[in-house]
């Protein structure tokens, strides 16, 4: 794969795609917890400044603010730390189960098996295990925290309807996408997302509990710190997105038309799976559908506010120009 650097034609290597990774995740993992700390002190202050209303001259808001902090962040950061810990080693388990995926084994699927370590030893990467998701829906995705810890599910829909080089190539895809270490990033980001999301669902339900008690001033503050971490988990999603390039779909595609040497069975793939990738345990999860081959998520899902706004920082591009760069490297135009 080659890109344009001041006029000359600079060679771009999976080396390359492998450390930009691991950047991105180390860049990710550092600053989800010091974002979340950002916002949750900002929540603070402006609440403190709101409340000071009635409490008299000797009131200091930025002091007030201070010592709420001293007592919140902490347990922000603690558990925003502890929640990437536990996601990064155990989290590829939760999107499995999320998508209700079913591990398949030699006596399951034979076929399957045998096709990913063929694959697998063409690509020169570990066996992953295997999973199946029951839906008709047309996609496959890979997770997992290195090559030595991953997984590739494939929906039935794909395994039934797919020619055998058709789903070889999918398969060889989502295998770049082991070995390039997307799968971490990607895992990375889901984490930071779903955080945001865990956390407000608690905070909110701890205010309902609150309803009707003497002290309003937590309950309001508890409701605050809701809405700011719902904002942070729509609104980050998209920031997120510019650490997954858009570049990894094109140099997974290539190394998938390497591996299987047949760039016409990922075409003849991408074709069947466009317009048929929605998964119904995934037709909701925006946050999980950029690491899936296409989106999984359903029409109206996809022609909401914020998957519009997400849309600005799409991370797969469009199936026509995948395409058009698969037909491009089989000599047709």
């Amino acid at each position: 794969m080659t890109t344009t650097v001041r006029g000359k034609m600079a060679k771009i290597t999976t080396y390359d795609f492998i450390d930009e990774n691991k950047r991105k995740t180390i860049i990710l993992m550092a600053l989800f917890p010091i974002t979340l700390v950002i916002m949750v002190y900002a929540v603070i202050l402006l609440f403190s400044f709101m409340s000071g209303d009635g409490q008299g001259s000797q009131y200091n808001p930025l002091d007030t603010a201070n010592q709420m902090a001293m007592l919140i962040l902490p347990l922000v950061s603690a558990a925003a730390i502890t929640w990437i810990l536990i996601s990064y080693f155990f989290g590829q388990k939760i999107i499995l189960s999320t998508a209700g995926a079913v591990e398949l084994t030699s006596k399951t699927a034979p076929e399957i098996i045998r096709m990913v370590e063929n694959i697998a030893i063409t690509a020169g990467l570990p066996m992953p295990k295997v999973y199946a998701i029951n839906d008709n829906g047309m996609n496959a995705f890979a997770t997992g925290r290195d090559p030595e810890h991953s997984y590739v599910a494939l929906t039935k829909g794909l395994i039934n309807n797919l020619e055998k080089s058709e789903l070889e190539a999918v398969i060889a895809h989502e295998m770049a996408h082991i070995g390039n270490r997307d799968i971490r990033t990607m895992l990375i980001m889901i984490v930071c997302i779903s955080f945001a999301t865990i956390v407000a669902e608690i905070l909110l339900r701890m205010a309902w509990f609150r309803r009707g008690g003497k002290n309003n001033g937590a309950q309001l503050l508890l409701f605050a710190l809701a809405i700011a971490f719902y904002l942070y988990g729509f609104l980050v999603a998209p920031l997120l997105k510019f650490a997954v390039s858009r570049t990894r779909e094109f140099q997974a595609d290539a190394t998938a038309a390497l591996i299987t040497r047949n760039p016409q069975g990922l075409i003849g793939a991408l074709r069947k799976i466009s317009g048929k990738s929605m998964v119904e345990s995934l037709r909701d999860k925006e946050s999980m559908s950029a690491m899936c081959i296409e989106s999984p998520l359903s029409e109206d899902k996809k022609n909401s506010f914020f998957s519009k706004l997400s849309g600005l920082f799409a991370t797969h591009p469009p199936i026509e120009a995948r395409i058009k760069a698969l037909q491009a490297m089989d000599g047709q135009r």
